[in-house]
């Protein structure tokens, strides 16, 4: 009897497993599918078939209680940052709620300052108007009429008047007034046209 060498029986032990391996994995996908089209949800069986068997339903228990601990843990976990995150949202919109006030009130703040300046002005004006009348009022007054009363005034609104009236009435006012009142209102006329 002659030895058949041993890699004739490999090549066919090989291409049995190949064979029954790729008709067991076709069954196996032709069964999926014709469940699935059937209606029946082979691994909804599957597991309770699991549950049925001691051995497997006991660790598959266990499993689903570890699993639910850690999701509860889990839970909790991100329910007290979902906590924290709301105050941190409440805290920010307090805060920008504070300084939307605040700039209101800078608002109605620099409004009302606006109206002041528009009034200091317009009273400026007025004032600026007065003096001018008051100043073409001297230089109307005939110089005897107006050197006495200038020299009543406050040394620094006569000089004020003096200063803004045109040279001719300034020259007739200070003929009419004392040498020496005359010279001190010249040198502070002087004084401030520097």
């Amino acid at each position: 009897m002659k030895k058949q060498p041993l890699e004739k029986k490999t090549p066919f032990f090989r291409r049995f497993i190949y064979w029954g391996l790729i008709l067991l994995l076709f069954a196996l996908f032709s069964g999926l599918i014709i469940a699935s089209i059937a209606g029946i949800n082979v691994f909804q069986h599957a597991k309770e078939l699991g549950e049925k068997i001691p051995f497997i339903s006991q660790v598959a228990v266990q499993e689903d209680k570890e699993n639910i601990d850690e999701y509860k843990e889990k839970m909790i976990q991100l329910d007290a940052e979902i906590q924290n995150k709301n105050a941190e949202i409440e805290q920010l919109q307090k805060k920008i709620e504070d300084k939307d006030a605040e700039q209101e009130r800078y608002k109605i703040e620099q409004k009302r300052l606006e109206e002041t300046i528009d009034e200091l002005k317009k009273q400026q004006e007025q004032n600026k108007r007065a003096f001018k009348d008051v100043v073409s009022t001297y230089a109307s007054m005939s110089p005897k009429k107006a050197a006495p009363i200038v020299l009543e005034m406050n040394n620094d609104e006569a000089v004020k008047i003096l200063t803004n009236l045109p040279t001719e009435s300034l020259a007739k006012i200070l003929e009419n007034m004392p040498a020496d009142k005359a010279a001190k209102y010249t040198e502070q006329i002087s004084i401030n046209a520097n």
